[in-house]
């Protein structure tokens, strides 16, 4: 049998490998990375900071050193973008697994304020800083493994593997965590917690094997070098300006939705007196379903474009800002779950499932990277990082989830925004092809 006869319709030869090789590789670092916003909502506010404060001012200290690791990540994004548009993806993405996988070991050996007193926190924030630089260059690395390898005709789907890595990581470590804290409180608090950060170790392992024996990226060794740009970032805002903002505005809601949805959740949940193991446990079954929707979703977006699933997802977080919050408040098992199962597997994951291609066709093969990193990294900042923040303190002021729904519409309005400029923000040529792509599939 034929090496093509193995390969699935729509793809060149080998790219079940670079399928394989993403998949897993986003796993593993972002099972570090989603550490710590777990950590926060349950461990951190307690360990690392004063005792004698109120714990939700304190879990409010623990998710702004969570957003200071957002605000590495664009720095993380120009080193990484780079390096994989100048020295190709795959070293690129060796790198970023490898600090992220140091960083996250180390969290589990540091001391606690009790201990150190301020040195606690200002180790803890260093080293979510080495992490956001690390998750900076990772994303763009990841989807491109396996968006330049794929053919137009599967890129939404094939490319939505890459997202499955990440909701595959989370997965495993609210599931390390959901198990750790089952100890009695004493031992979790006093040791069990680090057991999840430690387990780094063995990962970081297995990444870097898996990325150490990967070919390189086929668009990149098909861009000669006389096409290389000296400093891609650069070229990628000359050429990509209104590109890089529409990307932008695409993740304001995915990824700002997302984390009121998974991390700020858990701490309202316990908030509102629902049991921490049952919230863990919501997010990490809404997280292993959402591996399935990410792939059906890109699958869609191959069928009837980008923009019309993108949009879908963002109208549909917004219908679900108020009702998420009365679900969790009902403290009921089964409407807790259903409760981050639509709101992260179908209105994030229509969203999610579809980003890797979009950004894809927005820039061109030379800056890529770095464009994609760009524009990725920014909106994470003041998207993701700061949204478990703000929607602490509306919580603290207003003693509510009220003004925390408005703020999730809010962002929604801003990523639906940008899906009308989408349209005029995509390269002719790229617009083209990606219309061409819908009309060829069966």
């Amino acid at each position: 049998m034929s090496h093509q006869q193995h390969t699935l319709p729509g793809q060149r030869p080998g790219v079940r490998r670079y399928v394989v090789a993403s998949l897993v590789g986003n796993a593993l670092e972002w099972y570090d990375f989603f550490l710590y916003a777990t950590a926060s909502a349950v461990v951190f506010g307690r360990l690392f900071f004063p005792s004698d404060i109120d714990p939700l001012v304190g879990t409010m200290a623990a998710f702004a050193g969570f957003a200071v690791g957002f605000a590495a990540r664009p720095l993380g994004g120009i080193i990484f973008g780079h390096i994989g548009d100048r020295l190709g993806r795959k070293r690129a993405l060796v790198m970023t697994l490898t600090i992220m996988g140091i960083s996250t070991a180390l969290m589990g050996l540091l001391p606690t304020y009790a201990q150190v007193g301020l040195w606690a926190p200002t180790l803890l924030i260093l080293l979510r800083i080495a992490q956001g630089i690390a998750a900076g260059g990772e994303w763009g690395g990841g989807v491109l493994l396996i968006s330049e390898n794929s053919s137009d005709a599967r890129r939404g789907m094939l490319s939505a593997f890459s997202q499955g890595g990440i909701s595959l990581g989370f997965v495993l470590s609210s599931l390390v965590f959901f198990l750790v804290q089952l100890m009695p409180d004493s031992q979790f608090m006093a040791w069990g917690w680090r057991i999840p950060f430690l387990l780094s170790v063995v990962l970081l392992a297995v990444g870097a094997y898996i990325r150490f024996r990967l070919p390189e990226s086929k668009e990149f060794t098909a861009v000669s070098e006389t096409k290389q740009h000296k400093l891609p970032v650069l070229a990628a805002i000359k050429t990509h300006p209104r590109e890089i903002l529409v990307a932008m505005g695409l993740r304001v809601a995915e990824n700002g939705g997302s984390y009121i949805f998974l991390s700020f959740s858990i701490a309202y949940g316990v908030h509102v007196g629902v049991d921490k193991g049952l919230l863990l446990m919501a997010v990490a079954v809404s997280m292993l379903v959402s591996f399935g929707t990410y792939i059906f979703f890109g699958h869609l977006s191959d069928r009837i474009g980008r923009r019309p699933v993108y949009a879908l997802g963002a109208i549909g977080m917004g219908a679900m800002a108020f009702p998420f919050f009365a679900m969790i408040d009902s403290n009921t098992p089964a409407v807790v779950i259903l409760a981050f199962l639509v709101a992260n597997g179908l209105c994030h994951g229509a969203m999610i499932g579809t980003q890797p291609a979009f950004f894809h066709e927005l820039f061109s093969a030379e800056v890529r990277y770095s464009a994609m990193a760009i524009a990725h990294e920014l909106a994470a900042v003041f998207a993701g990082g700061f949204a478990p923040l703000i929607a602490t303190a509306l919580l603290l002021q207003f003693g509510s989830s009220f003004p925390v729904s408005l703020y999730v519409i809010g962002l929604v309005l801003v990523t639906l925004i940008a899906l009308v400029f989408s349209r005029r923000g995509i390269k002719a040529e790229n617009r083209d092809s990606a219309e061409r792509t819908v009309q060829n599939v069966p």
